[in-house]
């Protein structure tokens, strides 16, 4: 795999965390390719340079994201819940910015419909109702219901300023899922 060239690295980190900075304060539909410029100092072309518009790069944002939450999930899946879940954490945490902008009622709902999307997926392996306590559900029923809970525990934690530890959030979270899942 070639290495990137430092300068265009630099870029793109500058326009990543322009694009989040602005995020914050408003509406991502009410920001331009301009105002992302201005933000990275940067020249609108250099921006154009690296995504066809805004649209793409918020796009490629939220897949880089998602591909290395995916990658934990694989590096989890051996796990049990609470250490999965801690390694999830501990990357929302290095993240908080981007996370918290998602997550954001000014964020991208697109993020939260992807998010939701990988936690259903990544879900899918450990329920099992042919046994146990979860015999005779609906599996989608439980994959929704999880999911659903789970992004709203990081949404509650980003929310409400992390009032609690990454290492509390995930031993709690995963003991309310190891009760739920065989």
């Amino acid at each position: 795999m070639p290495k990137t060239d430092r300068r265009i690295a630099k870029s793109q980190s500058a326009i990543k965390s322009a694009v989040l900075a602005l995020m914050s304060l408003k509406n991502f539909d009410n920001i331009t390719i301009q105002d992302i410029a201005d933000e990275a100092n940067l020249n609108r072309g250099t921006i154009y340079l690296h995504y066809t518009d805004k649209y793409d790069l918020l796009d490629k944002m939220i897949e880089e994201h998602i591909h290395e939450l995916r990658v934990l999930c694989h590096v989890a899946s051996d796990m049990t819940f609470q250490e999965g879940n801690y390694i999830w954490y501990e990357y929302f945490e290095k993240h908080k910015l981007f996370f918290s902008t998602m997550l954001d009622s000014k964020g991208a709902p697109y993020f939260r419909k992807q998010f939701l999307e990988l936690v259903v997926e990544e879900f899918g392996v450990e329920v099992n109702t042919s046994t146990g306590k979860n015999k005779g559900l609906h599996e989608d029923v439980i994959l929704q219901f999880f999911a659903a809970a789970t992004v709203g525990a990081v949404e509650w934690w980003f929310k409400n300023g992390m009032p609690v530890s990454a290492r509390i959030m995930a031993e709690q979270t995963g003991i309310l899922l190891d009760r739920n899942f065989d």
